[in-house]
């Protein structure tokens, strides 16, 4: 996948390069990561939603910043008695940013996309149990599930679920066209993204004129970029050591957040010897998951044992199954065959989680007899190779989508597990709308991986943000990997 530098600036009236942002009409806010593409439809990196999501793209039904579901582009919906039709009623006058009229075609559109045999979506499982999509007038779609699927209006928030245009989505991993209350502007690859207020737009304003991302990935040039107030706000800022620091100087405001980030140290199950359940428990009992949070994140993180937020009401604490031991973790390599030891690598992204932690696991798993080789990757570069080529022993990464759990029932997702059993619990999870049995069923999930050792699951990423002091409206935990700058303003 290649990118390659955008300068078309979209026209208002004017043609301008938005800026630096203005203390009264516009902001600057960092992020770690920059997106490899900007069409969220057809991109797994999280960063795509980072700095599109409610921005620029919008679904049906949104993430608010409590993480429940509200209504998007549908103001309401209808859902017959046998949980199986949906009615979704959009709203009157949304046009996307060319000016073309959102209706019930371009809802059709999208999700008929989505599932198809060519999709290209990373998250094609949220439309596995769409039968079929029917418009029934300009402002009415319909939409016929296969069984009844008790998240599925949750399904339809994801940014992977974003409503499109048939004439507008080749274009849309560089220029993006959405409905939402920010227009694309422009995009300086390895440096920013620029938006602009949509005038058009058919909800509440966006009390900002302009909002540019810059990207930064190197911690220390962070630290810089906030004290010398170069930009408004970071989110997600990498280097938490730098955090009392910020807390003391009146300039700026700390906001610390839970996120939907399961870090894990990712295995593939479908290669020697991580195929050995034993070697994948060996694995995960000479990690001390408290030492990388304290040694990486200075002290931000929740352990976990499973993959699934530690807020969520149906968690189970199960980090004592892979309790920091080294001596059994050398004893179940012994079992497995492999008593001196193994070689493999281990690719690490670019966010600090990853640099900063794997220099730490490396060093735990050598002292059991485990060599992981250390690669460190650009994004781009491990998207490509390492997520989607499956080329890879060990990896860390942070799984920022909401309740994700269901990745595990995809065998060829990249750690490649797909147990027939657990596969047949996401089945009838997605087919069951109690609350209760949900949650039964959620846990159980939880502890079948977490048995299986299909990844070492290390702990819930926190998600710091530094702002100027005056900057209100931005969220504090993140329901979605999302910089919502919707309703962000400067105070008086």
């Amino acid at each position: 996948m290649r990118i390659t530098p955008i300068f078309c600036a979209l026209l208002l009236g004017a043609t301008a390069t938005v800026s630096a942002a203005t203390a009264q009409t516009g902001i600057t806010v960092a992020v770690q990561l920059e997106p490899p593409n900007l069409d969220p439809t057809s991109g797994a990196a999280g960063a795509i939603d980072t700095v599109l999501y409610s921005n620029v793209f919008e679904g049906l039904t949104r993430f608010a910043a409590d993480g429940s579901v509200v209504p998007g582009l549908a103001e309401s919906w209808d859902i017959s008695d046998d949980g199986l039709e949906y009615t979704f009623h959009l709203r009157d006058g949304v046009t996307f940013h060319d000016a073309t009229v959102m209706d019930a075609e371009d809802v059709k559109f999208s999700l008929d996309r989505a599932r198809g045999d060519d999709s290209t979506n990373a998250q094609k499982g949220l439309f596995a149990s769409i039968a079929s999509v029917d418009v029934v007038d300009p402002l009415t779609v319909k939409v016929t599930l296969s069984e009844p699927t008790g998240s599925f209006l949750f399904n339809m928030a994801w940014g992977d679920a974003v409503i499109v245009a048939p004439e507008s989505i080749e274009g849309n991993a560089n220029n993006p066209i959405g409905t939402g209350a920010f227009k694309f502007a422009n995009w300086v690859q390895g440096d920013r993204i620029e938006l602009i207020r949509n005038p058009d737009y058919w909800g509440t304003p966006a009390p900002l004129e302009t909002a540019t991302f810059r990207f930064i990935a190197d911690p220390t040039a962070a630290f810089a970029a906030v004290m010398a107030e170069d930009v408004d706000a970071f989110f997600g800022f990498p280097a938490p050591e730098n955090i009392p620091q910020f807390q003391a100087d009146p300039r700026f405001q700390v906001i610390i957040g839970n996120t939907e980030g399961e870090t894990i140290l990712a295995m593939n199950n479908k290669t020697a010897p991580f195929d050995n359940v034993k070697v994948r428990e060996a694995v995960a009992h000479a990690i001390d998951r408290q030492a990388i949070i304290n040694g990486a994140m200075f002290g931000q993180g929740t352990p976990i044992g499973t993959h699934f937020a530690p807020h969520h009401p149906a968690y189970v604490d199960l980090t004592g199954l892979s309790d920091f031991d080294p001596e059994k973790s050398k004893a179940l390599l012994a079992e497995a065959g492999l008593a001196d030891g193994f070689t493999t690598t281990l690719k690490l992204p670019p966010p600090s989680y990853a640099r900063r932690g794997g220099e730490i696991i490396a060093s735990q798993l050598r002292a059991v007899g485990i060599t992981a080789e250390i690669e460190n990757q650009e994004w781009a570069q491990w998207l490509e190779t390492t997520f989607k080529g499956k080329d890879f022993g060990l990896t860390i990464v942070s799984h920022t989508e909401p309740m994700d759990i269901g990745i595990y029932a995809d065998p060829d997702y990249y750690f490649q597990y797909g147990r027939p059993e657990f596969v047949a619990i996401m089945d009838e999870l997605n087919a069951t709308t109690d609350d209760a049995a949900r949650t039964e069923l959620l846990q159980q999930a939880q502890t079948m991986i977490a048995e299986d050792y299909v990844n070492v699951y290390l702990f819930e990423l926190a998600f710091p943000t530094v702002a100027k002091v005056g900057l209100t409206g931005l969220w504090e935990n993140q329901p979605t990997q999302a910089v919502d700058l919707t309703g962000v303003s400067w105070g008086k």
